[in-house]
């Protein structure tokens, strides 16, 4: 495993089950509602900073010219490119004859191996970035926005997209199993970089209670998520994101 990288104990040992939890985040399309608003990739170029299994890349590439994802963990790597080999022009499933998918890939879509602080790729090559949950706690990322400013074009847009623990339930659980966690000191810490900051409420929305306990399960301490699921019934809560971004000159 390359320098520096953390690993991430949800979708690294539980990649099936942070599938589903992906599936039921933001179904209303916030988040990306918010980023379009700011800047648009459609016919540009879109980097995918800690891409995972490559959930997003198939959703950038439905208007985007060109789609990269970025991933250090190397079974996170082969799913990305499984994912990526079904899908054909446009993002879309490439079906074949009696519905059966083609072989052939769309090449506008690429996953390789590396970090956020060394980026594979040339100088001023991308046009908008994505982080997910991958610049988790901001002081510390430093070398990740350096790089982010190197590989973007004039005009150029990062996005990252974090858990906001100052409100909502998602966020009151998120600050009692992190109680060291300092949401003002991550917010001063953008903000001293130059990004700008929107919050967003979210919905965290499974298909049913068991797939709730499931997710619930793999991203708190076991103590932690029997004392969420036993006061939260249900399968869905609400969840408020930040949204940091800026624009490079």
């Amino acid at each position: 495993m390359p320098r520096g990288v953390i690993p991430s104990p949800n979708i690294w040992k539980f990649p099936d089950v942070y599938e589903t939890e992906n599936l039921g985040v933001d179904p209303d399309g916030v988040i990306e509602t918010a980023m379009r608003r700011i800047h648009d990739w459609a016919g540009q170029t879109v980097v995918d900073v800690g891409c995972g299994s490559g959930f997003h890349l198939p959703r950038f590439a439905v208007d985007a010219a060109r789609v990269i994802g970025v991933e250090p963990h190397p079974p996170l790597v082969q799913r990305a490119h499984r994912r990526v080999a079904s899908f054909g022009a446009g993002g879309r499933p490439l079906l074949g004859v009696l519905g059966h998918r083609a072989p052939r890939r769309d090449e506008r879509i690429r996953v390789l191996r590396g970090t956020a602080q060394s980026l594979p790729m040339q100088s001023s090559s991308v046009d908008v970035a994505h982080a997910r949950w991958a610049y988790f706690f901001g002081p510390g990322c430093e070398p990740g926005i350096a790089e982010l400013r190197r590989v973007l074009r004039r005009g150029g847009t990062a996005f990252v997209i974090d858990n906001d623990a100052t409100r909502s339930t998602f966020g009151r659980w998120f600050q009692r199993a992190l109680p060291e966690y300092d949401a003002e000191k991550v917010e001063r810490f953008w903000a001293r970089q130059g990004w700008h900051r929107e919050t967003l409420d979210i919905r965290w929305d499974q298909p049913d209670r068991a797939s709730f306990e499931a997710v619930v399960r793999i991203e708190f301490a076991p103590d932690v998520a029997d004392a969420f699921l036993a006061e939260h019934t249900g399968a869905t809560v609400d969840y408020a994101v930040n949204l940091f971004w800026r624009t490079f000159p």
